[in-house]
């Protein structure tokens, strides 16, 4: 099965600068999208920031200027450069990847265990 694991979560102080990965594994053919959602206690899950095979890519307005999300392909990794953050930044962060397991097939929706950031003084 596809697994995707994700590192580079903990504590940090408001200011700061985490980055977080995300590495697709299992039988891939292609990812056709790659994202990082965040679900801050007695929230909804909310999309962060996501690219696409092309290289387009999107963010939340809370998170724009500061979030940066980048693809390495061969890798099939997805990183998530966090700067300036804030306490309001404070979630669990999963990684969100829409991929091919077979050739001809449509993408599935996969997603990471999650790995919290903290922003705190």
């Amino acid at each position: 099965q596809v697994q995707l694991v994700e590192s580079g979560g903990g504590l940090v102080q408001p200011g700061g600068s985490l980055r977080l990965s995300c590495a697709a594994s299992g039988s891939i053919v292609s990812i056709n999208y790659m994202g990082w959602y965040r679900q801050a206690p007695g929230k909804q899950r909310e999309s962060v920031a996501g690219i696409s095979s092309g290289g387009s890519t999107n963010f939340a307005d809370s998170v724009k200027g500061r979030f940066t999300i980048s693809r390495g392909n061969a890798e099939n990794t997805a990183y998530l450069q966090m700067n300036s953050l804030k306490p309001e930044d404070t979630a669990v962060y999963y990684c969100n990847a829409h991929l091919n397991t077979g050739w001809g097939t449509r993408a599935s929706a996969y997603w990471g265990q999650g790995t919290q950031v903290t922003v705190s003084s």
